[in-house]
């Protein structure tokens, strides 16, 4: 009672003294930092795991721990998921997506920890994930449990939460341009002029929080020696086409490996075939263990070394022939790791893995180019370009693609081949795949609400709370003079025909018995099953609110009667629908 009394004295100060518009860009700075802080101690808890497991392995010898160590993270994971937090988890980004279609933006207080802590224990121990979409889920978390603590309204929550995932991004990159650009097109609703100065704040707080804390160099320590040449321009385009292919195939198998897994009802044979398959990826090819981002900054000073280290293909150091196939297969097998990692019960984010295959993809296409004299290319322009393709194909986000990879060198001298193999993979994946590898699995069982504005707002009126049940009801057995009787008592001049137990058996118009309600001697001569019939539409509780208006529009009709599992509920009117559409859009869109 003590802490909800300061919070009303504070917020009764707050009215009186600040704006809405000043206080959120308070609270904007405030989630930045922390957002800030869960990228540091997720990245530091990650990288002090990795060398206390990995650090004294010798570079010229496979380590059989390789094989267990992924099992171990895991299965620690699902100990503090199933007996500690008895509550589940969720995927990063596709939870936030969730939260702003399906929960009015709320998330759950136990995200403000247990992405950090599960995330860390499995990437930690050589799940082949990436922790962008649990630090993102973090933030959104921070930013939604503020507006929830403070009584925010829907609009308000939402777009604190866009804030914190955009200062998420923002610290794990140090690139706080990509992570605006990554709430516009990925996270957020329907972001007005106001929200702009909010977001930029939290997204630079972050950043400047990942600083001080991680350092000064950004995720790839990169300088462009080699300006764009027009003559690359087919490479490029080619180079577009294969990460669409790539993105097309990381998301297929994405979304197969978890319906897969999905099908397998114990929890324990999930971890089992997971964490095996995962276990010998990791030894086989030790380049996949964890994010992967040091192996892709290797290739980058390019060192291809990293991909014989502790293998068993040390001996093929230098073989260019072999250097290529293992690229080729390293590139392949990212995603099945990742999908097992997934599958076994490991939590983490697809953008690590996504940014990992595009720059061995394209390492492997300048490479190739090279060895068989085809053209002179430069391979680590190629390699961060592919890194590009594969972000916009994968996540449908082609901008924040451009964006990263022009943020994180430094420069935007590679921004004409980045926008061409972007363009290229993002327009080639959508022919093939309407839904990004975050909303592929949601829009199966919800509406992914992103930009449209009718959608959200259709999407959040929820028809329990639009139900009307001042309708008189009558058994179908009632006289005609009974029927009278309940007319005489109705402000409506519709009255819905149940029986005993609420099933629903029919509707009587009034303006259908007007012809024969004053002719007493028809009162117990004709009955309501003579009078009711069965409306050609109906509303079912459980259908969505795009689905009523379209039902309401096709119609014609002002009032539609709702059922549940056949039984009488109510009904629900067109002005209502509408009157509270209005009222949430002014909420939705106001400055």
């Amino acid at each position: 009672m003590r802490e909800e009394s300061l919070l009303n004295r504070f917020n009764r100060w707050r009215i009186s003294h600040i704006t809405d518009r000043q206080f959120i860009l308070i609270l904007s700075i405030i989630t930045g930092f922390l957002a800030g802080m869960a990228a540091v101690v997720i990245k530091n808890s990650v990288h002090f795991i990795e060398q206390m497991l990995t650090g004294w392995f010798t570079e010229d010898y496979f380590n059989f721990m390789y094989i267990f160590y992924p099992a171990m993270g895991i299965l620690l994971v699902m100990i503090f998921i199933k007996f500690i937090l008895r509550k589940p988890i969720g995927d990063g980004v596709p939870n936030v997506l969730y939260a702003i279609s399906k929960s009015s933006g709320l998330m759950k207080p136990h995200n403000l920890f247990s992405s950090v802590i599960s995330s860390s224990i499995t990437v930690g121990f050589g799940g082949s994930v990436g922790l962008e979409g649990p630090t993102l889920a973090t933030g959104a978390a921070i930013g939604s449990n503020i507006g929830r603590v403070l009584g925010l309204n829907y609009r308000q929550v939402v777009s604190l939460l866009g804030f914190a995932s955009a200062g998420a991004m923002a610290a794990i990159f140090k690139a706080p341009i990509t992570a605006i650009v990554f709430a516009l097109e990925v996270i957020m609703l329907d972001l007005t002029m106001a929200a702009i100065v909010p977001l930029l704040m939290a997204s630079v707080t972050a950043a400047l929080t990942s600083y001080f804390f991680l350092g000064q160099n950004v995720l790839y320590p990169f300088e462009i020696t080699s300006t764009f040449n027009l003559n690359n321009i087919p490479y490029y385009i080619v180079l577009g086409i294969i990460t669409a292919a790539a993105s097309l195939y990381f998301i297929r198998t994405i979304d197969f490996a978890g319906k897969q897994f999905a099908r397998i009802k114990s929890w324990v044979v999930r971890f089992l075939i997971g964490a095996t398959i995962l276990g010998l990826l990791v030894f086989l090819f030790p380049a996949l263990y964890g994010e992967g981002y040091s192996s892709i900054n290797s290739a980058l000073e390019g060192d291809f070394n990293y991909i014989f280290d502790r293998s068993l293909f040390f001996g093929f150091r230098g073989n260019v022939l072999v250097t290529l196939l293992l690229l080729l297969v390293i590139s392949l097998m990212k995603v099945v790791a990742t999908s097992a990692t997934f599958g076994s019960g490991g939590i983490g984010g697809i953008f690590a893995p996504t940014l990992f295959t595009g720059g061995h993809l394209g390492l492997l296409f300048a490479l190739t180019v090279n060895h068989f004299n085809l053209g002179n290319i430069p391979v680590s322009n190629f390699a961060l370009v592919g890194m590009a393709g594969m972000i916009a194909g994968v996540i449908h986000g082609p901008l924040t693609a451009i964006f990263l990879i022009a943020e994180i060198t430094g420069g935007y001298g590679l921004i004409l081949p980045l926008m061409i193999v972007a363009t290229i993979s993002y327009a080639l994946v959508k022919i093939f795949e309407p839904d990004s590898v975050y909303t592929i699995q949601l829009s199966k069982r919800i509406d992914i609400i992103t930009h449209n504005k009718d959608k959200a707002v259709l999407s959040l009126l929820k028809i329990d709370s639009l139900i009307e049940t001042n309708f008189k009801t009558i058994s179908p057995d009632a006289s005609l003079g009974d029927l009278v009787k309940v007319i005489e008592d109705s402000t409506r001049n519709i009255f819905p025909v149940v029986d005993k137990n609420d099933n629903f058996l029919g509707l009587v118009f009034l303006d259908r018995v007007r012809h024969i309600m004053f002719q007493p001697d028809m009162y117990n001569k004709v009955f309501v099953k003579n009078l009711m019939f069965m409306p050609t539409t109906i509303v079912q509780i459980n259908d969505k609110m795009e689905d009523v208006a379209h039902k309401f529009q096709h119609s014609g009709k002002f009032n539609l009667v709702v059922l549940e599992n056949g039984k009488y509920r109510g009904f629900v009117s067109r002005a209502n629908v509408f009157s509270k559409y209005r009222d949430l859009l002014r909420e939705f869109s106001e400055h």
